[in-house]
């Protein structure tokens, strides 16, 4: 029996209680594991895992409770949630956890404006946001966000560079002013707020939209009835969202351990990959309870990208590139150095709070030979048989690919 069926019978057999799925997915991938397991690294240093409850921390999440980690001879302690990304990127740094899921903004910011020794070491995942808006608004496109209150979670944030992309291109201006301001009809009010309080902010008439990280768009859209105006990944093709970062020394004292804990990573993107629903089973809090969100909305989430409902014809039209192709959150580990470049180019143009001015010096070649080690993560692909089981990699020029942008 392969991998795959032998982890498809442990989510079918899995029982609801957190402990017992543990244990279930601890055996199941103990079954289909490797010969890593037999042969334990001397380093005996736990691996330890922050995350945000969002969907960008499946990869870790599904190599913790597959046992992947086990499986390459880590000790693995059970992953551990924090509120905010402030507080994951210093808990980071103050050694509270050893690997994390970072939006890609984060550690440049971190790296290079306040001098914080970190590595990209791989790509978490691509898509996985939305902008959502009211449902009851006439909103159909970026034009009618002229005057409105728009959330992002982090100023620096994919998110927020992308709505800026997209608002410059509809000939809107972003703001960053208190919400009792009153706005010019070519001004969009930006501010920070929190992921769990948008859908609530959204209900209440605070905002008029957010975009952010999923479960929340899937949860708007369930629960208060929001529509998504686009998905992220419908105006800049499998773009990053979340990267695998760990501190510098760390990845060069300990290569060995840094090696295994991607190695699991990238398996855990590829198993996601095979099995969204079953993703979503074991992240829910019916399942394994990874993310205090339901099945039925992670359902979404990972299986919820359907044409006839989000394409030609919806009101909104939030695929208008359905020959894309893509997915509503989706998995490939290696970082593109064209994205990286991209993604430097278009902070500099970007509004937010705080001092950007570091941002002007930098070189976009100088920072992905600097902030990226693509080491790892390439014999990580290797040890799972290579690019070509990664559907948005190129096989035959797998470490290379050009930027796609269409509003």
């Amino acid at each position: 029996m392969t991998d795959v069926r032998k982890a498809e019978a442990v989510i079918r057999a899995m029982p609801l209680t957190r402990r017992d799925f543990l244990k279930t997915a601890g055996a199941g991938a103990l079954v289909a594991g490797t010969s890593a397991c037999r042969n334990r690294t001397d380093d005996h240093e736990t691996l330890h895992i922050g995350y945000l409850p969002i969907t960008d921390a499946a990869p870790l999440l599904i190599a913790h409770a597959m046992g992947y980690f086990q499986d390459e001879g880590l000790t693995a302690a059970p992953p551990r949630r924090v509120r905010n990304w402030s507080t994951l990127s210093e808990s980071l740094l103050t050694g509270k956890f050893n690997v994390t899921h970072l939006l890609l903004p984060i550690p440049l910011w971190m790296r290079y404006n306040k001098n914080m020794p970190v590595k990209v070491l791989a790509w978490d995942h691509t898509n996985g946001s939305a902008l959502t808006v009211r449902g009851d608004a006439s909103i159909r496109g970026f034009a009618d966000l002229g005057g409105k209150q728009i959330a992002v979670p982090y100023w620096y944030s994919m998110h927020n560079i992308i709505l800026q992309m997209g608002l410059k291109k509809a000939g809107l201006k972003p703001v960053i002013q208190s919400q009792r301001t009153v706005l010019k009809s070519d001004e969009v009010n930006l501010f920070v707020l929190p992921p769990p309080e948008m859908p609530m902010a959204l209900s209440g008439g605070k905002i008029d939209g957010f975009i952010v990280a999923e479960p929340f768009n899937a949860l708007a859209e369930l629960k208060i009835g929001a529509k998504i105006l686009r998905f992220t990944g419908d105006i800049w093709k499998n773009h990053p969202c979340c990267v695998i970062v760990m501190k510098e020394y760390f990845t060069r004292e300990h290569p060995v351990f840094t090696q295994k804990t991607i190695n699991a990573i990238v398996r855990a993107q590829l198993w996601i990959i095979q099995n969204p629903a079953g993703a979503a089973r074991i992240l829910s809090r019916e399942g394994g309870g990874y993310l205090p969100t339901s099945e039925t909305v992670l359902q979404r989430v990972f299986t919820g990208y359907e044409v006839e409902t989000y394409g030609p014809g919806a009101v909104p039209q939030a695929i208008r590139h359905p020959e894309w192709g893509i997915r509503r959150i989706a998995f490939q580990p290696y970082p593109y150095p064209s994205a990286t470049r991209l993604i430097l180019r278009e902070m500099r143009e970007t509004a937010m709070e705080g001092d950007a001015a570091f941002l002007k010096k930098l070189s976009p070649d100088e920072v992905i030979g600097d902030l990226v080690d693509d080491r790892f993560v390439k014999k990580a692909i290797d040890s799972v048989g290579g690019p070509g089981r990664f559907d948005l990699m190129d096989f035959q020029d797998p470490w290379q690919r050009e930027e796609v942008i269409a509003f």
